[in-house]
This record gives C-alpha cells, structure tokens and sequence, in this order.
C-alpha cells in the first residue's frame, strides 16, 4: 500500500498542482491523504478547492483552518484562534482571513469541509496506520511523543496482531520524524506554506509492504515568485504577513508594521 501525502496547502495553489503533478507521475500510489488546512491563508482558497474536488482517490482531513470556516468564528464576540490574544492584530487580521476565505469558497466550500473526517486509519497487514490533523479532539496542538506512545498501547489492545504503529500528522508546517520501537510518529511538514526556512513545498509518501514501512519526503521547487505576485493583486486580509512567509519560509510577523 502506497499513500502521497499532502498538508497544510493554505491556498497556495501553485504549491498545490506542482505536489499533484509528482503525485500522479509516481508509479503505484493507492491513496491520497489530505491531511487539511486546504483554503485559509492564501491567495487563490476557491481555486485550491476546485482542484481538490477533481481527486477521485483521496481522503480528506479536517483542519482547524477548516473548522474555522465552517464556525464563522469571525461572528464571536472576540474571537480567536490557537490561544493568540484576541486583540493582537495578528490575530484579528486572520480573522478577517478566515471570513474573506469562507466568503470565496462559499456554501461548495462549506459542505466539502463537513464531509471531512477527524482521522483515518487503516490496517495493513500487520500495521496499524492513523491520520490526522494535529491530535484527537484538538485539531490545534499536535501530540507529544509521549502521548502518541500511550495512543499505541491502546491501539495494541484493539489490533490484536498488529505489530507496528504509525502516526501521521500535519499543522506543524515543520518535518517531523520520530521513533520509538514499534511506533513512528512522521509529519511530512507544509505543502503550501513551509516554516522551516525551506521554500520548497512537501509531499511525502508513505509505503507499507510486509513489515516494511518506508517514508519518504519529497521537497520540491514550484514558482513561488507566481505565488507572491497573485497575494499582491489578490491582497486578501493579512496578505503582508503572507508574503513574508512564503518568502522565507519562517513566521515572520516582525517584518509587518
């Protein structure tokens, strides 16, 4: 079984079809793992959405991105996302994002983003493999390995036979790669909007064969001078910090007046 891998795309259509195009020139790949934040954060949420729809063999993960705009939370008394404060205006200008997205994805958006999953999992053979945004019930804060170790132990208790345990999320927007026995906890990092000082976007693939578990992160090279210039004619709601990020590939807040 062959999985590719996708995450946090944020809009970033470009990113996007560049991760597709590998996708599809990769020889035997089964299934498709969205692993969410799709729309939010970027410049082209409607176009991200139309491509999106045209997959045939994927799954699809709810992000809190995703969940924001089914929510409105822009409608709460002072709303806010990820513990920020809400009157930073960082947060108050994500805000203003996650409405101007909902507004552009509109009511196809909305229904897309409730027929997500919280997670998927799948045994194959003698391993058990679970996908998720961030962690169970908390789609904004990714589990600690610790946690993640109690998850397999429970996980024993209901795959009788099944000897090895991966866990696989997104949020982060950073690689992530950990080991522990018979568990490994894999982050592929950011499709669309990397933070580890890395321009490249992300798709990773996952191979289970026998007791063979193989991962396998691809970085690649798309246009993101493309990228840059539709946030500037688009200029959505927090398009500067954007712009910032996709350019250094880090949060780069500080450079925003």
């Amino acid at each position: 079984m062959r999985y590719a891998i996708i995450t946090d795309i944020h809009g970033n259509i470009f990113a996007l079809e560049r991760a597709l195009g590998i996708v599809q020139n990769t020889p035997d790949v089964d299934k498709i793992i969205c692993l969410g934040d799709n729309f939010s954060l970027g410049s082209a949420p409607l176009e991200v959405l139309n491509r999106l729809q045209q997959l045939n063999n994927a799954v699809f993960i709810r992000g809190n991105h995703d969940r924001y705009l089914v929510e409105n939370i822009w409608e709460y008394e002072r709303p806010t996302i990820e513990g920020m404060d809400p009157d930073d205006p960082v947060c108050i200008d994500i805000v203003a994002n996650e409405k101007w997205t909902a507004e552009q994805v509109g009511e196809p958006g909305r229904q897309f983003i409730k027929k997500m999953r919280m997670s998927y999992f799948e045994n194959i053979g003698k391993t058990y493999i679970e996908f998720t945004h961030a962690w169970f019930g908390r789609d904004d804060f990714p589990p600690t390995l610790e946690e993640v170790k109690k998850w397999r132990d429970h996980a024993k208790t209901k795959h009788i036979g099944s000897n090895n345990f991966v866990f696989v999320h997104g949020h982060i927007h950073i690689p992530r790669n950990e080991q522990f026995g018979n568990l490994k906890l894999f982050c592929p990092g950011s499709t669309g909007l990397p933070f580890d000082e890395n321009q490249q976007g992300v798709v990773a693939f996952l191979t289970v064969e026998g007791d063979s578990i193989n991962w396998d992160v691809k970085r690649f090279e798309y246009d993101t001078e493309a990228a840059l210039q539709h946030l500037e004619e688009i200029r959505p709601p927090f398009y500067r910090n954007l712009y910032s990020t996709i350019k250094y590939a880090s949060i780069r807040n500080d450079l925003v007046e």
